[in-house]
């Protein structure tokens, strides 16, 4: 007998074998139906959400806010050049503060990160200069990242400079200026960059604003610090810092500012 026929030979023995002789396949488990929901399983209760008391209109401060300037004084705020000294800037008619050109700005005495603002500012009464002449100022978020206050009313300027712009970064979603006989009002939510423990950057700060009541920065990234020349960037961590009001030179004004920390 060759090797062709006892291979042939084998092959057709293992034909024969029937199925039933080979491993039997293990049963599937039973299918589990899954516990039917119930309206109180995606019910939570606690901790209860804790009670914040509005303003009784539009704009004025809610229970939980600090008040940064009510008109009456400038007690929240030193120089911003030397913080051992006081606001340099002016109260009129125990009603709003006016820059006083080129004493510097002011600074808070308080630092904050996260925070929702509210505060009303309005250009000079008399039109003067144009483009960034104009009722000029800014607010500075941890002292770096600058919201710009500027007359942007029927006053042409570089689109990521006007009123409402993350300043030389991001340009308003619209112009929503009032005259300068009028006051204008923002309303700010910002969150601050987070950075690694080794000090490098992890998130970027975002910008929410209305601008009047319009919306005018969407969650806007804030691509790092505010320069008048250069790109924009985070040259280094920090945490909580004061918030800043420019002195460009120009006797803008504000009143009702007030801050809620996040």
């Amino acid at each position: 007998m060759n090797v062709k026929t006892v291979f042939l030979g084998l092959v057709a023995v293992a034909l024969a074998i029937p199925m039933g002789a080979q491993e039997t396949q293990k049963p599937s488990p039973p299918e589990v139906s899954p516990m039917p929901m119930k309206p109180q399983m995606t019910e939570i209760w606690e901790p209860e959400v804790e009670v914040v008391t509005p303003g009784k209109k539009l704009g004025d401060a809610p229970s939980d806010a600090i008040i940064l300037f009510d008109g009456s004084n400038l007690d929240q705020w030193v120089s911003k050049n030397d913080h051992s000294k006081p606001a340099p800037w002016k109260i009129v008619d125990n009603d709003h503060m006016e820059v006083v050109p080129r004493s510097g700005g002011i600074s808070t005495k308080m630092k904050f990160g996260d925070c929702q603002i509210h505060l009303e500012f309005s250009a000079p009464d008399v039109v003067k200069g144009h483009s960034q002449g104009r009722g000029n100022s800014g607010l500075f978020l941890q002292n770096r990242y600058e919201l710009q206050i500027l007359d942007s009313y029927n006053n042409r300027t570089y689109r990521n400079g006007q009123a409402a712009s993350i300043y030389k970064d991001e340009a308003p979603l619209v112009n929503a200026m009032r005259s300068p006989l009028e006051w204008n009002t923002y309303d700010i939510i910002y969150r601050a960059p987070r950075f690694k423990e080794d000090g490098r950057l992890d998130t970027k700060a975002t910008i929410t604003v209305l601008h009047n009541g319009v919306l005018v920065q969407n969650n806007t990234v804030i691509n790092g610090i505010t320069y008048y020349t250069g790109l924009h960037n985070y040259p280094s961590a920090h945490g909580d810092d004061v918030i800043t009001l420019q002195d460009h030179g120009n006797k803008t004004q504000f009143r009702n500012i007030w801050i809620r920390k996040l």
